[in-house]
């Protein structure tokens, strides 16, 4: 059984996070934001965001070809779309689903192709939730957005693994102090779950929050990756 199966109720997700539990969480996401870009190696997510031109937005994906396939993950079914410049799409579904999730792929790119490989979809699902120790390349995502988006989730990109942000400390250090809900709505719009780490941001008061793809979903990854990740803390 695995995390996500473990977590089955709204009446089960008190138990995983308070703030006594979160706050040194926020502290070790507050102290990654707060540092320099690239000075902490430990930090590097292994993740590189190249970006959709404005003629290439505004093709709507004509002449691109996306290979997508379906995969299970510790966190139920996921849809992965990959393009020869990179992952383009990355979210979780329930089986009742599967149509809307591959909908909503497919209206990024409406005038894209797309080739099914559910193969290769699997492949990327167990290099991505099973990494290498030490990976020999970065993964590279193909991503189209907003300079604001584009913005919040290179910075989410700098939250490390078992550590939190909450939305006010995100919106700050993507340069928008004032536009915490301007950065929410970013975060809720991420293509990429999981490699664009939005289920990294809770708010202030150590509650998880909304998530795109369902709020036990991200008790369970946060569940998931802090077992993986974090360091023994003493509560304050």
């Amino acid at each position: 059984m695995n995390a996500y199966e473990r977590i089955t109720a709204p009446a089960d997700l008190p138990q995983w996070f308070t703030l006594t539990q979160t706050k040194p969480l926020l502290r070790q996401g507050a102290n990654a934001l707060d540092a320099a870009p690239g000075t902490d190696p430990s930090h590097d997510p292994g993740v590189t965001l190249e970006t959709a031109t404005p003629g290439e937005i505004k093709s709507r994906g004509t002449g691109l070809t996306i290979r997508a396939g379906v995969a299970a993950s510790p966190f139920g079914h996921c849809l992965i779309g990959e393009t020869p410049r990179g992952i383009c799409h990355l979210s979780f579904f329930d089986e009742r689903d599967r149509e809307d999730a591959i909908a909503g792929m497919v209206a990024g790119w409406p005038l894209a192709g797309v080739e099914w490989d559910n193969a290769q979809a699997a492949r990327i699902a167990g290099e991505v939730f099973h990494p290498a120790p030490c990976p020999s390349s970065p993964w590279k995502l193909f991503v189209r957005g907003t300079p604001f988006q584009l913005r919040v989730w290179r910075t989410l990109l700098r939250v490390p693994p078992g550590a939190l942000v909450s939305y006010g400390k995100l919106a700050a250090a993507s340069g928008n102090p004032n536009a915490s809900r301007a950065t929410g709505r970013a975060v809720g719009a991420n293509p990429v779950a999981f490699l664009i780490p939005c289920h990294r941001v809770i708010r202030e008061t150590g509650i998880p929050g909304h998530y795109r793809w369902g709020s036990v979903r991200k008790h369970a990854i946060l569940a998931w990756e802090s077992a993986r990740h974090s360091t023994p803390t003493v509560p304050e």
